[in-house]
């Protein structure tokens, strides 16, 4: 049975047994992965699935059921109405009607015309590429490519139809270097239409690996930082929860209820981008248009992120900000592409105007040394002592601690090298972030 044919049973099923609204979701989608370690494959791993939720309506109350057999859509039917019947929930959580959706354009990734084969020959080169760059690399611990690929179709009784696809490519690697006694890795990563790009990826992560030869802790207090963009991500997709409405309306949220107050330094715009070309979208996981919308605007918080559910208890609209991980998933809210506004400065110019301080480059520990409800973290960190500008040697076995709103309140000057992290649980983007002060954990 084709997805359409299951759809229209669903739906004329659903009307039959008092239904007032149906919705169905269907995805689909095909992943590969292959992991090269000395010279061979490690690794391997194609995996193809799809499954279509239905969620229904009856007598103010819903239910949702799931299945990965695109057949029997009666019996799906009567799952979401039992559940429904069952659901002593007051919640509302409207469908969305019929829409019209501006047209987006996302370039194919770099894998996307790549055989199996090519993709593996892609993980063996970017190997072989950091053995080759320097006699200290000795193995590669990760060397890594992966592209997903798959499709949507979101319809409703409400006459809502919205469909899409999506592709992505990515390949990082890990090379370890060792010098003497010590030894150190690096990483680096590609993705999307740059993810082919072997030889620029095993460039930086070899040199990443080699700029930590020697590191060491300093001494414990309060330093002026300057964040890389990577780091800077990473604090941004931990503490995006506190973003969601849905998280303030649950009370885990310091930002409830501070719309229209000053959260941020005057330079912090944090955009949700939903039309970035790093991963464009014209809906959202209800089928609410996306927009691009700043949330936080020159240091004041202008919007929290809601779905229609989060909206119709604020009294508000939609951002377009619902999201779905798979069709068995619950509507969350999550951001679509987040990133912090570049600012006018190259790195040397930070470098320059941080005079004397850290520059930390990498965060370890996010899962653990994070509290989103709080702002408050505690992380393992690693980077270079600079002095009158220059730096002189690489940091390690530190910890940096403060809180997430201090923080983006003490930002003295932000860089133009903006860059997004490894996509995790969404696109995260950052330039280099200078801060006034910020407490270390040293010797």
């Amino acid at each position: 049975m084709t997805y359409h044919e299951f759809a229209k049973r669903a739906m004329a099923y659903a009307e039959t047994i008092g239904c007032a609204s149906t919705e169905l979701y269907y995805a689909n989608g095909e992943s590969f992965e292959v992991n090269a370690n000395a010279g061979e494959i490690d690794r391997y791993s194609v995996s193809r699935e799809a499954g279509i939720s239905v969620r229904v309506s009856l007598n103010g109350k819903e239910g949702y059921a799931y299945t990965e057999r695109i057949d029997e859509p009666e019996r799906l039917v009567d799952h979401a109405a039992d559940n429904a019947r069952c659901n002593e929930s007051d919640d509302e959580r409207p469908m969305q009607t019929r829409q019209t959706y501006q047209e987006v354009h996302r370039e194919d990734s770099a894998l996307t015309h790549l055989s199996e084969s090519e993709r593996i020959a892609l993980a063996k080169k970017l190997e072989q590429t950091c053995l080759a760059l320097d006699p200290r690399v000795k193995r590669v611990v990760y060397c890594t490519v992966g592209y997903d690929s798959g499709a949507m179709i979101m319809e409703n009784s409400l006459g809502l139809l919205a469909e899409r696809s999506t592709n992505s490519s990515y390949l990082y690697v890990m090379p370890s270097v060792e010098d003497g006694a010590e030894l150190q890795t690096g990483f680096a990563f590609r993705m999307g239409t740059d993810a082919a790009d072997a030889e620029g990826c095993a460039k930086e992560a070899v040199a990443d690996a080699l700029g930590k030869l020697g590191a060491t802790p300093v001494d414990s207090g309060s330093y002026r930082v300057l964040l890389k963009p990577f780091a800077v991500c990473d604090l941004l997709s931990a503490f995006s929860p506190m973003f969601s409405a849905d998280e303030a309306q649950k009370g885990c949220s310091l930002l409830a209820g501070k719309e229209g107050e000053t959260i941020a330094s005057p330079l912090i715009t944090l955009w949700d981008d939903s039309l970035d070309p790093v991963a464009p979208r014209a809906f959202d996981g209800e089928g609410t248009p996306c927009v691009k919308k700043a949330v936080i605007e020159k240091g004041v918080l202008k919007t929290l992120l809601h779905n229609l559910k989060t909206a119709k208890k604020a009294g508000a609209d939609s951002t377009g900000n619902a999201s779905r991980r798979s069709a068995a998933s619950a509507v969350g809210v999550a951001p679509t592409v987040f990133r912090l506004e570049a600012g006018e400065h190259s790195y040397d110019e930070l470098l320059q105007a941080l005079d004397n301080g850290l520059v930390i480059s990498e965060l370890e520990g996010l899962h653990a040394g994070v509290d989103a409800v709080s702002g408050d973290f505690s992380l393992k960190a690693a980077g270079f002592l600079v002095e009158q500008g220059a730096i002189i040697r690489p940091v390690s076995n530190i910890t940096i601690a403060g809180n997430f709103v201090s923080l983006m309140k003490d930002v003295v000057a932000l860089g133009s090298d903006l860059r997004f992290g490894l996509p995790q649980s969404g696109y995260f983007g950052a330039p280099s972030m200078l801060v006034s002060s910020l407490a270390i954990a040293g010797n």
